[in-house]
């Protein structure tokens, strides 16, 4: 069993304790007596908090680490889709290495876990699964990967692609995607036939792209719900964007809280760009599971983007005007707790007994840290110190860091 001391650091914003941990989990604070072989960090009086999670990225498709991409205009999702295709073409690095340096750059950063949603598709095959499996199994002891089978470029509308999702499940990924049913396919029923039946044959839970709005992205929203319901898979559902429910409010946004928390259908949000962010107060307060992620970063589709999350909370709570410390308290729990439940790991909350999987940074409180978005003084992860002031720390042959 190894030993750790953490000195003087600041817990849920009160006054300066010592944290030990002992085999990865907080043992105890301000103890009395150390163990044996004990080692000791010096937090310098940071806050400590718990390690956030990126609940929705797609790292097959950043360019972090390489040459600068230039963007082409795009007035429509398909532009978008087909100008990614052109611009993957020209790519000279690998999906591993590209995908490994944004993981590098997010456990840096704080990330304990993130949820990768990976291009499945004729034109790409398996590659791009393959390549961030590679990536992860590399980092593995540092960051959690879930794997999304995720179908881009059409599951029905483009042919093969079916069979790639099915077979993607064998070969690295664990969670069968989707892709706005009606705006990319065409055909509601069609999609959720396949992915919620592909689901049910595996045992893979499901995580739905919906980008559709109005009326028709409500109805998508409520067949999922009903199909969830229908299956027994509360718990195991995810429809990630969600924009149609950005635009209700009242008594519409709570029946329709209500109808997801019932089902047990969790819900991502990104606050990227001018995309429309969820309502997670409302819903959250309804129990809906409601998480955030990075989406793209640095791909074909946005310049943007920077794997950190507590940068993601900062723009969470600028996105919705958060102004009291409830809203920003909010923003940062979205990253943290929203997404440990999203992903079905166990949340680090810095209590007795908790993973130790937490960030040391120069903040008085959460709020100030949302606010101020410092850079992580220390990152730990399962009780050990994994990085500081936003550099990998040497972990010995744990991980390979790509170079830069």
């Amino acid at each position: 069993m190894t030993h750790v001391l953490f000195t003087s650091v600041r817990l849920h914003g009160t006054g300066v304790h010592d944290l030990l941990v002992s085999d990865g989990r907080v043992a105890a604070v301000d103890p009395a007596a150390l163990p044996e072989g004990c080692t000791t960090v010096d937090g310098a009086g940071g806050l400590a908090l718990p390690a956030p999670v990126d609940a929705h990225i797609h790292p097959d498709k950043t360019t972090w680490g390489q040459p600068w991409l230039s963007r082409t205009p795009a007035a429509t999702l398909r532009d978008l889709i087909d100008g990614e295709v052109a611009a993957r073409a020209t790519f000279t690095a690998s999906v591993e290495e590209r995908a490994g340096a944004l993981m590098d750059r997010a456990v840096a950063r704080g990330t304990r876990a993130m949820r990768a949603h990976v291009d499945v598709a004729p034109a790409y095959g398996l590659d791009n699964v393959h390549g961030v499996r590679a990536a992860a199994a590399r980092r593995a002891g540092l960051l959690d990967v879930q794997i999304v089978a995720f179908p881009q470029l059409g599951l029905l509308s483009a042919p093969g692609t079916t069979e790639l999702v099915e077979q993607a499940l064998d070969e690295g990924a664990d969670i069968v995607g989707g892709l706005d049913p009606v705006g990319v396919d065409g055909d509601l029923h069609g999609q959720l036939d396949f992915v919620f039946g592909l689901a049910g044959r595996t045992g893979a839970p499901v995580d739905i792209h919906l980008h559709d709005r109005g009326p028709s992205g409500l109805a998508q929203v409520a067949e999922i719900a009903r199909r969830t319901t229908a299956l027994g898979m509360a718990g195991r559902v995810t429809v990630s964007h969600a924009f149609c429910l950005a635009e209700l409010e009242g008594a519409e946004l709570a029946r329709t809280g209500e109808q997801l928390a019932d089902a047990g259908v969790a819900v991502t949000t990104c606050a990227l760009g001018a995309d429309p962010v969820v309502p997670f107060g409302p819903l959250t307060a309804r129990g809906v599971r409601v998480a955030a992620g990075s989406d793209g970063i640095r791909d074909p589709w946005t310049p943007f983007g920077d794997g950190d999350m507590i940068n993601r909370a900062h723009l969470l709570a600028y996105r919705t005007d958060a102004r009291t410390d409830a809203e920003l308290a909010a923003c940062y729990e979205l990253v943290a707790h929203g997404g440990a439940a999203l992903l079905g790991l166990e949340q680090s909350g810095l209590e007795v007994g908790d993973p130790a999987d937490f960030v040391v940074l120069a903040a008085e409180t959460v709020v100030q840290a949302v606010v101020d978005r410092p850079l992580p003084r220390l990152v730990v992860r399962g009780g050990r110190v994994v990085a500081r002031d936003g550099r990998l720390a040497d972990t010995g042959p744990l991980v390979e860091r790509v170079p830069r």
